[in-house]
């Protein structure tokens, strides 16, 4: 096994004995940092705010209960991604789930704890009883004496188990582990929805510069439309060339009707993520300033080693695998034999009739006590088969840890080159652009004067078009991979070293939400309804 999952594995035990921290850290750094520093104060309601780790989860799960009521979208507000996080996790079943399932880990726990205690019983029978006994009939005229005895006992019973070998105590391990397991799982579920949301924000962000694109596409053919027919009005150009200038423009109004259709069905799908009833009725923060990831903080080494050790499904694997291995502890202590002591105290009340002689009545106290020792000696085999049970577990628990961490680290490859390739693009994108832009006029230019004709500056147009595309693609591709980035390496919602950083600054940044402006991208004009 890995250094690193034994290490994890090893750290179990200490962990859930380590002390509950309260407050909040806040990330001290500015708008670089915003998505982070946001979401590390979002969904306290679900406990995410101060439990980012397992055991404080765990134990925050188990105090608290969740709201099973839908929190519904304000058409009126302006959402920050931070926000509809926070909304989500308060609103989507995955996470309650979660944390219903790690509050019935916590009380496993205290059942298994339990068995520490002595268990303590009372009853009290009131009994009517009637016996016949033979007897010689010379006493008993009947040859025979009848007796009826009606009775009263209230009776307390004490059961107590005063050592057993570790059986106990391999229980509570195992179900410490189990808790602190689904502490993870549950910060893992919150992770899951705060990336599917977040991916669902960035892609309506990415929507809406494509419209606002779109829309700088149409003002584009239009000035190209108006050329034409301006050549065409002067003499100096074709009917047909005036035409095609049209039918550019046709096509871009055709392309814009479509970016507006997919940018309400992004809308559609970011209220579907929040887990509120999809609908186009959202307003969010457009955020279009916020500042570009331009490289990694970490080597790929650094962060396979740092989602080794924050992922929170490899730390819900170990603890899986530390149940396992308290659970085959438990199942051989089975083997030994456990010392019990029992009493049990009574008031014993009866009042005796017969039907020859005469009998007193009683109401004494009586008791019983008895210190055994309980050992099975044969048993067919089950406990057998029982360790043999827990160790093919523990045995698939290290095989599912090891397939997890593999997972991971492909993961974390995956994004690590997504994320290199995305920043180039990012800059091939912001250079096509300028050389589009820059073509386009002059080609236009050249065409006033008659040195080129229309369909060079169609060219051009579609060139331009094609770029303003790859630059939004581009951009908000980097953001998702950076977004990503984080998820993989176990850092969303926590407030560790961010794995980016921005080019406006040396600080460290995952991409979010900047704060809240109208200004698009410098790459495309400002159009109305661009922040929506």
């Amino acid at each position: 096994m890995h250094p690193i999952a034994r290490g994890q594995i090893r750290s179990i035990k200490a962990t859930s004995h380590a002390p509950r921290f309260g407050g909040r850290r806040f990330v001290q750094v500015l708008t670089q940092v915003f998505l982070l520093s946001c979401l590390a104060q979002t969904g306290a309601s679900q406990c995410i705010g101060i439990a980012s780790a397992p055991q404080t989860a765990a134990d925050c799960t188990a105090r608290a209960t969740p709201t099973d009521t839908v929190v519904p979208l304000d058409a009126t507000h302006t959402y920050s991604l931070a926000e509809l996080i926070d909304l989500a996790e308060r609103n989507n079943p995955r996470t309650l789930i979660a944390w219903e399932r790690a509050r019935q880990r916590a009380d496993e726990l205290g059942i298994a704890r339990s068995s520490y205690f002595p268990v303590l019983a009372g009853q009290a029978a009131f009994a009517d009883q009637r016996t016949i006994t033979p007897f010689p009939k010379p006493l008993a005229p009947r040859g025979y004496t009848m007796v009826e005895i009606p009775a009263v006992i209230p009776e307390v019973m004490l059961e107590y188990v005063i050592f057993d070998f570790g059986k106990r105590a391999a229980r509570v391990d195992a179900a410490t582990a189990e808790k602190l397991a689904a502490g993870a799982n549950f910060v893992q579920a919150n992770q899951d929805v705060a990336f599917h949301v977040a991916s669902a924000f960035y892609q309506l962000l990415t929507q809406q510069e494509r419209l606002a694109a779109a829309e700088a596409t149409l003002k584009t053919a239009q000035t190209t439309t108006d050329a034409a027919e301006d050549q065409l009005r002067n003499g100096r150009s074709t009917l047909p060339d005036a035409l095609n200038a049209r039918a550019e423009t046709s096509q871009a109004v055709f392309d814009r009707e479509s970016a507006d259709g997919d940018e309400k069905i992004a809308r559609v799908a970011l209220t579907e993520a929040v887990g509120v009833e999809p609908s186009p009725n959202i307003t969010v923060d457009a955020a279009n300033s916020a500042p570009v990831p331009s490289e990694l903080a970490a080597s790929i080494d650094e962060l396979i080693a740092r989602a080794m050790a924050s992922r929170p499904d490899l730390a819900a694997q170990a603890a899986e695998v530390r149940a396992a291995d308290d659970a085959i502890r438990s199942a051989r202590a089975e083997y030994r034999p456990q010392i019990v002591l029992q009493g049990a105290a009574a008031q014993t009340s009866i009042w005796p009739t017969v039907d020859y002689g005469q009998l007193g009545n009683a109401s004494q106290a009586t008791w019983s006590a008895a210190l055994g020792v309980e050992w099975r000696i044969f048993d067919g085999g089950a406990r057998k088969n029982e360790v043999a049970e827990a160790e093919s577990k523990k045995r698939e628990a290290q095989d599912d840890l090891r397939e997890n961490r593999d997972r991971a680290t492909r993961e974390v490859w995956t994004a690590y080159i997504a994320f290199r390739a995305a920043l180039r693009k990012e800059q091939a994108a912001v250079d096509l652009l300028d050389a589009a832009n820059a073509s386009y006029s002059a080609s236009l230019d050249a065409y006033k004067y008659g040195v080129k004709n229309l369909i060079d500056v169609v060219t051009a147009e579609r060139q331009l078009a094609q770029a303003r595309f790859s630059s939004v693609s581009a951009r908000s591709q980097l953001f998702l991979e950076a977004v990503d980035l984080e998820f993989v390496t176990g850092n969303l919602l926590r407030t560790g070293p961010p794995a980016t950083t921005t080019s406006s600054s040396a600080t460290p940044a995952t991409p979010g939400p900047a704060p809240s402006t109208s200004t698009p991208p410098s790459s495309i004009p400002p159009q109305d309804g661009q922040q929506r």
